[in-house]
């Protein structure tokens, strides 16, 4: 298969529907990253997105939607979710009870009788959404494992051959992944952090986000090794070890190869920077000899919640996942 690249106009949006509609895999941008979409009622084309990215079929995908009307034929909402509409169009994803009539394919949510929504804010997505019509699955562009893609370049270097067509929006605005929050008893739970804060989430609420109770996977984004780059990573670390390059933040001095997630230690910055600088010092580290690339503290709050997970998961070892019975 050829992939397509496809320019970020009218005539690259009409290419990129037929694609969808004729059951076809497309890569577009979004605020946060650029996602592999597929119509999310054709389990054919879903398949697809799980074989083009050596994806595990138990991790469910996000359903995104052009607009909050579409949501009321395949979800419902409760109470608590209400309450964060307000952020949408954005960088949050709402884990919700899914109608059992929605039509979604049920590889969309492996099997579950949630589904995570989003409404993405990027206007080139919102465009070929509006006008495909229809609820389109997506998880990042990226082979399953690796760090997520944050421009088209990103896409064609992990997926090129894999996917039917890359629709360029240009670099993520946001470059992280979404919030995630789900619902237990009415309570709102975070699954994951990301591009909207936790303290945003929690003004709305006009309450604290709880921990998820449930030790299975309910939402995307929740395996313990993700993100990764081929060499090791190393976190909270005051300065780099021999053998080791350096992923800096802040005011913290450089003394092995490497860069700077934001020299100035702004987290808006950091977040936008992370997943384009894992690839970076994933290159350094090979091209100096190296065994892994060390990362600066990143301050447990805002942003840097979703950036210290992001990177907890990118320094995980791989291995089974913990529900597989030996």
């Amino acid at each position: 298969m050829k992939t397509a690249q496809l320019s970020g106009n009218k005539g690259g949006v009409a290419q990129a529907v037929t694609v969808l509609q004729n059951g076809g895999t497309v890569a577009f941008a979004t605020e946060t990253v650029y996602g592999l979409g597929a119509d999310a009622r054709n389990s054919a084309a879903v398949a697809a997105i799980f074989s083009a990215k050596d994806r595990p079929s138990f991790n469910p995908l996000i359903v995104h939607l052009a607009c909050i009307e579409m949501l009321e034929s395949i979800a419902e909402l409760p109470k608590a979710a209400q309450k964060l509409l307000p952020l949408w169009p954005g960088p949050l994803t709402l884990v919700l009870p899914r109608k059992q009539d929605s039509g979604l394919s049920d590889l969309v949510t492996a099997g579950l009788d949630t589904v995570a929504v989003r409404i993405p804010a990027h206007p080139l997505a919102r465009e070929l959404l509006r006008r495909f019509g229809g609820p389109v699955a997506a998880p990042s562009a990226n082979p399953s494992g690796k760090v997520s893609a944050t421009s088209a370049a990103h896409v064609l270097a992990g997926l090129d051959g894999r996917i039917a067509a890359i629709l360029d929006g240009g670099d993520c605005a946001v470059g992280l992944e979404s919030t995630i929050v789900g619902f237990e008893h009415g309570t709102a739970v975070l699954l994951r952090p990301g591009g909207v804060s936790v303290e945003d989430i929690e003004a709305l609420l006009g309450e604290n986000l709880a921990l998820p109770t449930a030790k299975e996977i309910t939402a995307p984004g929740q395996l313990s090794s993700h993100y990764a780059p081929d060499v090791a990573v190393r976190m909270n670390a005051e300065n780099p070890l021999t053998g080791e390059a350096w992923l800096g933040f802040g005011q913290h001095p450089r003394t092995a190869p490497g860069l700077n997630l934001s020299s100035t230690g702004n987290l808006t910055e950091a977040a936008t920077n992370l997943f384009d600088a894992l690839r970076k010092m994933d290159a350094i580290c090979k091209r100096e000899g190296l065994k892994g690339f060390a990362v600066a503290p990143i301050p447990q709050t805002g942003l840097g919640l979703a950036i210290n997970d992001r990177l907890k998961r990118a320094s995980a070892k791989r291995g089974r996942h913990p529900l597989t019975k030996v």
